[in-house]
């Protein structure tokens, strides 16, 4: 089956306080989304990548990713319609104007059998978790999500900061990217939507549609402050990549 990625990377990130967006804030000297879009590819199982970045930021991220099979669009107002924006191109809704890769293969209307939803903001994820996620996809599940068993007890409070319940944390699950979808189930989970959603999977499920989890792993985790990336970093020199 052929295999595309979409990596949302428009938004600003601005509780990681570095005067540019998240997925361009560098991480041992390579932008986050690089470090993103390198970790989907060196899984082995994704032959083309779908970037959606800032319209101000189009022709640096041309720039970073020159010589791979990746297309660079300017992302919507939501991560939603980027991922939509996305899903236009890779099935030849859109042109391919932005592509600064290999042309993706197939005539105009052709797509990727299996569509990937990566965080940008998840640079350490390992390839060997992206290959678990498309080999669930194409067993005939339409959509797969990695996911964690919770740490921490769970508790509900009222606005005041009340504590009323402790949630039975045996049934609750963290879930991480890249999700992954039959490219239909995505294209009608999002055709159906009406509102933006943070969960792509939670799209799926509103059509009453089966999603189920692969393992997560803990480095596939997400940069969204200071510390996260403080964290990032040292796995990072501590891998020496």
């Amino acid at each position: 089956m052929t295999v595309a990625a979409i990596v949302p990377a428009a938004g600003s990130g601005v509780r990681l306080g570095a005067g540019v967006p998240k997925a361009f804030v560098e991480l041992a000297g390579v932008p986050i989304v690089v470090r993103a879009v390198e970790g989907l590819l060196a899984s082995g199982v994704v032959d083309q990548v779908v970037v959606a970045v800032p319209g101000s930021l189009r022709d640096e991220a041309c720039a970073l990713f020159a010589g791979r099979p990746v297309a660079v669009i300017v992302g919507g107002r939501d991560r939603t319609t980027s991922v939509r924006k996305a899903l236009d191109v890779l099935c030849g809704a859109l042109p391919h104007h932005a592509h600064v890769g290999e042309r993706p293969d197939g005539p105009p209307g052709d797509g990727p059998h299996v569509v990937l939803v990566h965080d940008a903001a998840r640079p350490l994820t390992p390839a060997a978790l992206v290959a678990s996620v498309v080999a669930a996809v194409e067993a005939g599940n339409g959509a797969v999500v990695p996911a964690l068993p919770l740490a921490d007890t769970v508790k509900q409070v009222d606005p005041a900061g009340v504590v009323y319940s402790t949630v039975d944390r045996s049934v609750l699950r963290a879930v991480q990217t890249p999700q992954g979808f039959r490219r239909d189930v995505l294209e009608r989970a999002h055709a159906a939507a009406g509102e933006s959603a943070t969960d792509d999977a939670g799209l799926v499920e509103a059509l009453g549609e089966v999603v189920v989890t692969v393992p997560g792993d803990a480095r596939a985790f997400k940069v969204t402050t200071a510390w996260d990336l403080r964290i990032a970093e040292l796995l990072v020199r501590e891998e020496g990549s």
